[in-house]
């Protein structure tokens, strides 16, 4: 209720600063009067609400500001130096002017975005109509952070003279391996003088096609849209997962809150111009796929063999619109990879098969001890609140646990790896079927308020040795987890350097709640606001967030070195510490985990697989570092050869690999395992876990 009123106080005093209109308002105005009243409302929830209760002051307007540059032109493909110096005289002013229910930041972005977008139609038009020198030895920056805004339209031309120039010798490629092909080792097969003239030409009209519409929808974008962004970095100005949703037709507001794009099955986000990745949805096409994967970037979709449609600069529901589709056609996805490779993924939509997302286990043998242990994957911490299926993590894992412990397993392997987590309450019900009783997970509130959330079933289904796999995309509800294992000694946590590190509880404020005074009513739907309310720490007291979870045995990962997890983004919550809950440790704790970490480094340093695990990380490292890309066709020829195998190596285990094995049998789940060197290393764990005891 005091929130309600706090609103009401807020709307009251908006009242008096938007304009009197005589008469019926024109869109102009509507549009306008409705964002100052979004800003106020925004405003004061956040300040209000968001667990960090940061002060609406300079400081937040320094980072609003930062976010909102981003999201206008991240790419730096528009703006020269003296646009954004004019936009940084609004820097120190965004808390202000929310307060006073100014706009000005994003009408002159808006204005400026789209003076400039008008320049380099008219600059690409002439580049376009002319001819290429695919000969000249020159480079291009490929890596937004490494470029600067430019200084004239004179370097504003040069730019796009590169980006168009690299944009039609990719688009080459990709023509020459559809029309001429490959040979069975996928290197490109070659073509004559003409013939690669010819496909240069049909590269040049394609490119010039599709750049002409991607220009043609930005300038077309409402001043109604600049606003929903400037608001949203307002938000994500508290931290990286408070966001303002503006409202939509039901169907995209569903996509929004739950992140299932059907057709795909991949949760998507906007990120400073480009559409990211956040998850793959397992048992979702994307997954059965195999090569889309979480921080992947999206660049095009294409309709099966349509022409691809570049999303970059693109809203979200846009871009989702293009990506979604009816089960059994194919959509084709250019994709960037964190270590800057750039593939064309297709993918066969389909409907999710919903037991691919429940627990799966088995029994595996240990061939040379005889020993036999227990598998269990957890996808995700699902629970199925609609009734359909009741279906929830907690007991299908407890019916796996009935079903391995028949089979008299000495250890378990319990995988998390890329499970982006779920129910908090089954976090905490999974942990019990592994511990008697006690503390599981710590939340506290903005305003000091711890609860501790514990397993008060007395009993537990499981007792024998553990591990716990886990990886990078292993977030939320994984890490409470794996945390409160580790810290009652419970289980061994491997895998990679950290886990995600998502600390924090969102909560989503529906804004046409709090609208019901007379007149106000005219500007509903207004959207939510999702705000950050709580945080999440271990029973020893350390928080999850930012630094997630440090696995006991840490092993080789394709993805070391990779910027992934919480610490990564933008104004990311801090780690921090509070009490310890009373909890007794595991009387059968892993003993010298010192020496377990010896052990598995040094047969680590002699198996094969981590080798080439490791030598693929490297190679993935030196891409990541090498951002200029060659503009000579020769070399880029080269390059796509050179990255010919590397485009295979990050599918998991078991995934279809080629839109060709759409029809194909499924893996098995022993099929799936079967060379998983994690998986081996696990079960070689256990023994030295079963040895330590003996």
């Amino acid at each position: 209720m005091r929130i309600a009123k706090n609103i009401l106080i807020t709307i009251l005093l908006l009242i008096l600063l938007l304009p009197v209109v005589g008469g019926a308002m024109d869109n102009a105005d509507f549009d306008t009067n409705r964002a100052r009243l979004l800003g106020h409302m925004i405003q004061q929830q956040l300040s209000r609400n968001h667990y960090s209760q940061k002060p609406t002051d300079d400081n937040l307007s320094h980072a609003a500001f930062d976010l909102y540059l981003k999201q206008l032109d991240f790419q730096k493909r528009f703006l020269l130096l003296e646009d954004v110096a004019q936009l940084k005289a609004y820097q120190d002013q965004i808390d202000d002017s929310i307060r006073r229910g100014r706009l000005d930041l994003p009408k002159t972005g808006r204005n400026l975005l789209n003076q400039r977008i008008e320049q380099v139609q008219k600059i690409s038009e002439e580049l376009l109509a002319g001819k290429f020198d695919y000969q000249r030895e020159e480079t291009f920056e490929t890596d937004p952070e490494k470029l600067t805004f430019l200084a004239d339209t004179k370097q504003l031309r040069e730019r796009w003279r590169k980006i168009l120039k690299f944009q039609i010798l990719s688009r080459y490629i990709s023509l020459r391996e559809d029309e001429v092909g490959v040979d069975d080792d996928g290197a490109l097969l070659p073509v004559s003088k003409e013939k690669e003239e010819e496909l240069l030409g049909l590269a040049q009209e394609k490119v010039g096609k599709a750049h002409r519409n991607l220009l043609s929808r930005m300038v077309e974008e409402s001043e109604q849209d600049h606003y929903d962004r400037y608001l949203n970095a307002i938000a994500r100005a508290f931290d990286p997962h408070t966001s303002y949703m503006p409202p939509t037709s039901k169907e995209d507001f569903d996509i929004q809150m739950s992140g299932s794009l059907e057709g795909i099955g991949a949760t998507l986000r906007e990120d400073d111009g480009y559409i990211k990745v956040v998850k793959i949805i397992p048992g979702s096409a994307a997954y059965k796929q195999g090569k889309l994967a979480a921080d992947d970037i999206i660049l095009k979709v294409a309709e099966g063999a349509d022409e691809p449609v570049d999303i970059t600069d693109t809203r979200i529901r846009d871009a989702v619109s293009l990506i979604r589709g009816k089960k059994g056609t194919e959509v084709r996805l250019t994709v960037k990879k964190p270590d800057g490779r750039r593939l064309v993924i297709p993918i066969i939509r389909d409907v999710v098969e919903i037991e691919e997302t429940f627990v799966k286990g088995t029994a595996i043998e240990d061939k040379q001890s005889g020993q036999n242990f227990g598998y269990v994957k957890i996808p995700s911490f699902y629970r199925d609140y609609s009734g359909k299926t009741n279906r929830n993590v907690t007991d299908d894992l407890r019916n796996e646990l009935k079903t391995l412990k028949e089979k008299k397993v000495s250890g378990l392997i319990l995988d998390l790896r890329n499970n982006g987590g779920g129910s908090l309450a089954d976090a905490v019900s999974v942990t019990g079927l592994f511990i008697d009783t006690g503390p599981v997970v710590q939340v506290r509130s903005g305003n000091g308020r711890v609860r501790v959330m514990r397993d008060d079933d007395r009993g537990l289904e499981y007792n024998g040795p553990m591990i716990v796999l886990v990886n990078r995309f292993s977030a939320s509800a994984s890490e409470i987890l794996a945390g409160a294992l580790q810290d009652y000694g419970r289980a061994l946590i491997v895998g990679d350097e950290h886990t995600h590190g998502k600390g924090t509880v969102q909560a989503l404020l529906d804004l046409d709640r709090y609208v019901n005074l007379s007149g106000m009513e005219k500007y509903i739907p207004l959207g939510a606001v999702k705000v950050t309310i709580q945080k999440f720490y271990r029973i020893s007291g350390e928080s999850t967030q930012e630094k997630g979870v440090t696995p006991d045995v840490i092993l080789p990962s394709r993805l070391d070195g990779l910027e992934s997890g919480e610490k990564y983004l933008d104004y990311a919550l801090p780690w921090d510490h509070i009490d310890s809950a009373e909890y007794q440790r595991w009387k059968d704790s892993p003993k010298n985990i010192e020496k377990l970490r010896q052990l598995s480094k040094e047969r680590v340093a002699k198996d094969k697989d981590f080798s080439e695990i490791i030598t693929e990380a490297k190679e993935a490292s030196l891409r990541r570092e090498q951002t200029k890309q060659s503009l000579l066709l020769s070399q880029m020829l080269k390059d796509r050869e050179q990255l010919r195998g590397a485009n295979d190596i990050m599918a998991p285990h078991g995934a279809m690999t080629s839109s060709d094995d759409k029809d194909k049998e499924p893996p098995s789940l022993q099929e799936e395992i079967a060379e998983d060197p994690y998986v081996d290393e696990g079960k070689v764990l256990l023994l030295n876990l079963l040895a330590n005891h003996s």
